[in-house]
């Protein structure tokens, strides 16, 4: 008689919990590939290349759920305008009045989606869980052997092809938030992280339809962007592959079939910091001879409407057939998907 092997056992998520008095938490993990990363030499800053994509994507981020980036200072609120409020964490605000999301954390915030879906290595991981990280997902240390993510957004020795801008809201002012306390990561306390003693793989917050907003009696007053507020900023790209570039593209969530939205800044938890992005324009040089030989920009240099969306399509089918990991994109997609019908966490946070 021949006995049917046991299923698999299912990979445990935030509510599969070692301890069940402990609330469900609002985030997941997206496993790592089974293969291990594929380390090559990066292209050089040398020059720009023939055979490979040079140029700038044009973006408007628009705040979905209120957004709170800290500068690390407390200042008092009359200080920033706002005579309500004793003291509030601050944003960056420039002397026009208007806020700004620093570059590094955009970079920080798209790179953890690009390694994600590729087979790459983590790009930081903390000294006291490094004995749980699989040895082949430990940062690239080696500038001539670097994973996919740090070939395209840096690692030690190395620049990496892309340059970030900061991002501009085109409001003057900002909104007052009051974000409850929030507990640190606990780990040792969830059976989720791990997977026979090592990581189960890279955490990210689900999106819900709202932040939680605690109110001045029972939150800590932040300074925010709120909900409609859009920034402007640009993406300089050198020396791309068509497929690494598609699956930039498809971080941006312009692959319809996977409509993803980043999680920037702080409050992640409590359902702070949904982003979504529309690329107004790319420029792309067509010939860098031309380009550097004279002072005006052809026409033809620039990708809107129809041009723009199937210049995305091509370089999207590109990625997927090339560089994207199918399933790590898939669990993905479960979390950061937006729109979402999900409600923020009550409780514990």
């Amino acid at each position: 008689m021949t006995r049917t092997p046991p299923p698999p056992p299912r990979r445990p998520t935030p509510r599969d919990s070692s301890n069940p008095e402990l609330p469900p938490k609002p985030y997941d993990f997206v496993s790592f590939p089974s293969e291990r990363p594929n380390l090559q030499r990066p292209m050089g800053h040398h020059k720009y290349l023939s055979d490979r994509l040079h140029g700038t994507l044009y973006l408007t981020l628009k705040v979905q759920t209120s957004l709170h980036i800290s500068t690390g200072i407390v200042a008092m609120g009359s200080d920033i305008g706002n005579n309500r409020i004793p003291l509030i964490k601050t944003m960056v605000q420039g002397v026009d009045q208007k806020l700004s999301i620093q570059g590094s954390s955009l970079k920080g915030c798209i790179r953890s989606v690009y390694e994600a879906i590729t087979n790459s290595t983590l790009a930081v991981i903390t000294s006291r869980y490094r004995d749980k990280i699989p040895t082949e997902r430990l940062p690239c240390r080696n500038k001539e052997q670097l994973c996919p993510a740090s070939r395209v957004f840096g690692a030690l020795d190395w620049q990496g092809l892309l340059d970030f801008n900061d991002a501009k809201c085109e409001s003057i002012g900002f909104t007052t938030g009051f974000m409850p306390s929030l507990y640190r990561p606990r780990p040792d306390q969830r059976s989720a992280y791990f997977i026979k003693g090592k990581a189960a793989g890279r955490k990210f917050y689900y999106h819900t339809i709202k932040a939680i907003d605690k109110g001045q009696n029972s939150g800590i007053p932040v300074q925010q962007a709120g909900r409609e507020y859009t920034f402007k900023t640009q993406l300089h790209f050198k020396n791309l592959l068509p497929e690494e570039l598609g699956t930039l593209l498809i971080v941006l969530g312009q692959d319809s079939k996977y409509p993803l939205a980043l999680k920037v800044g702080g409050g992640k938890p409590i359902g702070m910091g949904t982003m979504t992005v529309t690329i107004d324009k790319i420029k792309q040089p067509q010939s860098l001879k031309q380009r550097y030989s004279s002072y005006e920009i052809s026409e033809g240099d620039e990708l809107t409407g129809e041009k723009l969306a199937q210049f995305k399509q091509k370089h999207i089918q590109t990625a997927h057939s090339r560089l994207v990991q199918k399933q790590q994109l898939e669990e993905l997609t479960t979390v950061l998907r937006y729109p979402t019908d999900r409600e923020p966490p009550s409780g514990m946070y």
